[in-house]
């Protein structure tokens, strides 16, 4: 496989995608293999990783084709149990290329380490305090990583923020930290340790937390497509479209539903590179709640010519270097398909899956429904439960859509009839 384009994939073996996954990314036997052989992940390796286990529990990884990122042709890994999804992602991305595909950027790997400190007396004088001794508060913070700042990383600057609680009103540092291509938690809260003794020094009063912030807003992953309204079906496609993303950013309760879609397809790519998906989730919906209400994570909109245009701008706290990413075998294949080489890369890709996403779901809603394409691949897994045999699968499915009966029993008595 020379290219991402590639008609009829879906209806390969499961062997055959793997052979042209690992041609396309020039993956070694070994390392598709541990995608592809059960129990890649050892019994010894899992227990390094969490504590108190007891085994280990599989997902199936699939790829998402068709992505054109900055000119880049992507083969992207996704691992989730939920159905349509990477058709979705895929049929999306195939939609985007007939205007370029998608273009993104990033605005670095900073990350937030918060000292909160309380029973300040002048809290508004303490934070001048700190912001004079700004270069001081740094160092003692650079001292404690010399290999990251070694790497043009480290810490960069400091916010002081006042914030009124119940207990009264706290001075609340954050030290922006340079993480590189790491996600950087274990850094910045070191940091914010060492910082401490001297901020309750300046401040007069006395340090509590120490600890990073998931609300990453200095690390955003932004990402822009035009999908042409001949591509997607015609200007009608391109208006429901834009009227579905209005309910999603005026209500919440639109908003929660249309941001999980969105999730749907980040989520699998940060867990099949081995990140942390809880912190990505945690980032995405405090980012979503930053106004008077929560809202919409992405923005669609009708350009002049008519075509339907979509932005996305999220926190991504994800990385290259430790944690599961260097540890779990698959997560380093996967890594390895996908073929970024930065925390930045791998940031701007996510984005860009987050915006096919809630674009295939949004397309679906203003047309068809959402449950025509999502139903049929729910049926091949009714089906497949039910004891369907590979020669019998297409005809099951069929049956169950067409009679707009999709369960188990069905397919069961479906079966049944065949024989």
């Amino acid at each position: 496989m020379k290219t991402n384009q590639y008609s009829g994939f879906h209806k390969l073996t499961m062997e055959q995608r793997a052979a042209e996954v690992a041609e396309f990314s020039g993956l070694t036997e070994e390392e598709i293999g541990r995608l592809t052989n059960p129990g890649a992940l050892t019994n010894e390796v899992a227990d390094h990783v969490i504590e108190n286990v007891i085994g280990t529990y599989q997902l199936p990884v699939g790829v998402a084709m068709n992505f054109l990122i900055n000119g880049k042709e992507y083969v992207i890994p996704m691992v989730l149990e939920e159905a349509s999804v990477v058709a979705a992602a895929s049929n999306a991305a195939k939609m985007a290329r007939a205007a370029g595909g998608f273009t993104t950027s990033y605005t670095g790997n900073i990350m937030i380490a918060q000292v909160q400190c309380i029973g300040v007396a002048n809290p508004y004088f303490a934070r001048q305090n700190i912001l004079h001794h700004k270069e001081e508060i740094l160092a003692i913070a650079n001292e404690k990583d010399p290999v990251l700042v070694k790497l043009t990383g480290g810490a960069k600057d400091l916010e002081v923020r006042i914030v009124d609680s119940q207990i009264g009103p706290m001075v609340v540092t954050h030290l922006l930290v340079d993480t590189g291509d790491a996600m950087g938690a274990n850094a910045v809260n070191t940091m914010a340790e060492a910082v401490a003794p001297t901020i309750e020094k300046l401040t007069g009063g006395t340090v509590k937390l120490r600890i990073l912030s998931n609300l990453a807003d200095h690390r955003l992953a932004r990402a822009t497509a035009t999908f042409t309204k001949e591509a997607i079906g015609g200007e009608d496609v391109v208006d429901g479209v834009v009227a579905a993303y209005a309910f999603a950013a005026a209500d919440p309760y639109r908003a929660a539903t249309s941001n999980k879609g969105i999730m749907n397809g980040i989520d699998p790519v940060v867990v099949a590179t081995g990140n942390d998906w809880r912190g990505m989730e945690a980032g995405v919906h405090s980012y979503c709640s930053r106004g008077d209400h929560y809202t919409s994570l992405t923005r669609w909109e009708k350009d002049a010519d008519g075509n339907l245009t979509g932005s996305i701008e999220l926190p991504t706290p994800v990385g290259l270097v430790g944690g599961a990413t260097k540890i779990h075998p698959a997560a380093q294949a996967c890594v390895k398909i996908l073929g970024v080489k930065t925390a930045a890369e791998l940031a701007q890709v996510i984005a860009a899956v987050g915006l096919a996403q809630n674009f295939a779901a949004m397309r679906a809603l203003a047309t068809d429904g959402i449950q025509k394409g999502h139903m049929k691949l729910h049926a091949r897994n009714l089906a497949t439960v039910a004891g369907a045999t590979p020669e019998q699968l297409d005809a099951v499915v069929a049956k169950m859509v067409a009679d707009k009966k999709v369960s188990v029993d069905y397919a069961k008595e479906i079966l049944a009839g065949m024989q």
